[in-house]
């Protein structure tokens, strides 16, 4: 049994009964997976907030600490804002490579007692593999004219996906090779660990990106409303609290879950960046200026809109609403950071306990690690994603002609002829001819 062998072969970890005897209450000193605990960070609250907060009990401590950090860290997201796509595609990939470092981190402390080769190792080659493939895959489709235009560039765009399948495979092998005897189970999960760790944080980041090239605003609204449901939802419960919402998180409460759905959905139908071309338009490279701009004619998304109220409502108040179509939009995507996302938060909070950590990391002081902010926001960019596939985005012209560009002339002359033949039958060829004489 894979729990006997652990601990007979980790004697430096605490059995249960010891935990029960440090005081432990039974459901913490009961892992549910035998898997022991990571040694807890200590604290590294700035001294400067220690001093100034010392005469206040734990529970205020924590409040101002977290308050503190938590105005610092919106003031860092305006920042970045500010400072265009460039710099928010560099945050991203910068936030993705440390919450991937902190949950591997934790199966490293684990799996290092073996001294067993190649785990971290292996651990970061894939993340290598796994961001080329999809960086790659970005490239190829956002900057097509500066790819078929550079010689080394084409090369690689043509055959990018038989050498991330030929990198993938050299770490593949590797594994195999690494296998040491009488510990083949543990390797296999920590190999397991490596690529559920990728699946959770590299293919979410990718997400952020694509939304990111659909309009900054497909970025700052989900990304802010989780946020605003964070601090919404504990403010809530700090004070208001009484109802344990969880078990994976007692302090979690149902007082806390309500008010942070209304904050967050109020927060985001008052959203004005709706009318700036800056947040709406789609993020492109201009191959001229080989530079990011931000400019077009704005679609009917973010045009405002005359909106009939319910009419006990118009009777009342006398009330027209005026709205961007998008704050419709908003509605769906501030309800799912309230009710949804959450849920990000509950697996992350399992994830710990089974470890009988309190925190991915102490990067944050009052908040933990990276992971800790943003296990809320991967499940987020998934469904930004397919929310904009399914309900706002139809077919990209821009794309069908840069792939139609890529083909050879004779295979472009067939497509021509059938498009003209179709054209004919729908009546609309004169027309055609017309508009381009």
């Amino acid at each position: 049994p894979f729990n006997q062998l652990y601990f007979h072969s980790c004697p430096a970890y605490p059995d249960i009964h010891t935990a029960e005897k440090d005081g432990m209450s039974d459901t913490e000193s009961k892992p549910d997976t035998g898997v022991p605990e990571v040694p807890v960070p200590a604290d590294d609250t700035p001294e400067v907030l220690n001093k100034a907060l010392s005469g206040l009990s734990s529970r205020w401590k924590n409040w101002w600490v977290r308050g503190i950090l938590t105005l610092a860290m919106i003031s860092f997201f305006f920042l970045i804002i500010y400072l265009g796509p460039i710099v928010l595609m560099m945050i991203v990939l910068i936030v993705q490579i440390k919450c991937f470092q902190e949950i591997i981190t934790i199966g490293y402390s684990v799996y290092h007692s073996y001294h067993l080769p190649w785990f971290r190792t292996l651990s970061w080659y894939f993340l290598l593999c796994v961001n080329y493939f999809f960086y790659g895959e970005t490239v190829t489709d956002y900057f097509f004219t500066l790819v078929q235009r550079e010689e080394p560039l084409r090369i690689l765009s043509k055959y990018h996906r038989f050498i991330s399948f030929a990198l993938y495979l050299t770490g593949f092998c590797m594994f195999v090779l690494s296998l040491v005897k009488k510990h083949y189970r543990l390797q296999f999960y920590m190999f397991g660990w490596t690529h559920v760790t990728l699946l959770i944080v590299v293919t979410q980041s990718h997400l952020i990106i694509h939304n990111l090239f659909e309009g900054m605003i497909w970025f700052i609204v989900p990304i802010s409303s989780v946020i605003c449901n964070d601090i919404m939802a504990y403010m809530f419960g700090f004070f208001f609290g009484r109802t344990p919402l969880i078990k994976l998180s007692p302090k979690k409460t149902w007082e806390g879950f309500i008010g942070g759905l209304f904050a967050t959905i109020v927060f985001c139908l008052a959203y004005v960046m709706a009318g700036y071309r800056y947040f709406v338009c789609p993020v492109e490279f201009n191959n001229d200026l080989n530079s990011f701009q931000v400019d077009c004619e704005p679609s009917e998304l973010f045009q405002l809109q005359d909106y009939a109220l319910p009419s006990v409502l118009q009777s009342l108040t006398g009330w027209v609403s005026i709205l961007y179509p998008f704050q419709i939009h908003s509605i769906a995507l501030s309800s799912f950071a309230s009710i949804v996302g959450p849920f990000g938060g509950f697996f992350a909070s399992g994830f710990k306990r089974a470890f009988k950590i309190k925190d991915f990391a102490n990067t944050i002081p009052g908040h933990g690690g990276i992971m800790d902010r943003f296990d809320c926001q991967y499940l987020m960019a998934t469904f930004v994603n397919v929310y904009i596939a399914s309900f706002i985005r139809g077919p990209n012209p821009t794309k069908v002609i840069q792939q139609l560009m890529a083909l050879r002339t004779d295979q472009q002359l067939h497509i021509f002829n059938a498009l003209k033949v179709h054209l004919i039958e729908k009546g609309l060829l004169p027309a055609l001819e017309e508009i381009i004489a």
